[in-house]
């Protein structure tokens, strides 16, 4: 079990790694083919740990579930059947589904298991950058596996 400090000690850790992987991000910026990139990778497990103890003070009751969380979980059970980029209207807005790879075979060519989720459009059809913001920071397992060649 975590606490508010957990918290607090994670997102200190955070913050100078966010500003070395967005450096990274920059400088490897069109580079194809197998790229090092350990300070991206060190930011993507730091924040996988503060999902989890996110989810854990959430499910603990100690702070309380996001709008992004609660919405999208009611997507989830109202539409288990969507496909990729389908939208759908809930409470006078409309998400998208989105699907990313979650998990890949052992040669790393196909997908053996997918990722669902919720994406907010605004009234021109874009998506929602804060939405999508928030999912990223909710579910960071999500966005490990960035590219594959279908």
């Amino acid at each position: 079990m975590f606490s508010i400090n957990d918290l607090d000690s994670i997102n200190k850790e955070l913050q100078p790694l966010k500003v070395l992987a967005d450096r990274e991000l920059r400088s490897i910026y069109g580079l194809t083919g197998e790229v090092y990139t350990p300070h991206i990778d060190n930011h993507t497990q730091i924040c996988i740990k503060k999902a989890c103890i996110l989810r854990d003070l959430k499910n603990n009751g100690i702070i309380p579930f996001t709008e992004v969380e609660i919405i999208c979980e009611k997507l989830m059970i109202s539409h288990q059947k969507v496909k990729n980029h389908q939208i759908v209207e809930y409470n006078g807005h409309s998400y998208k589904c989105r699907y990313s790879p979650l998990k890949l075979s052992k040669s790393g060519k196909s997908v053996r298991k997918w990722a669902k989720y919720w994406l907010r459009l605004l009234i021109d059809g874009q998506t929602d950058d804060q939405w999508e913001s928030l999912v990223k920071e909710i579910w960071p397992e999500y966005f490990v596996i960035k590219n594959v060649a279908f």
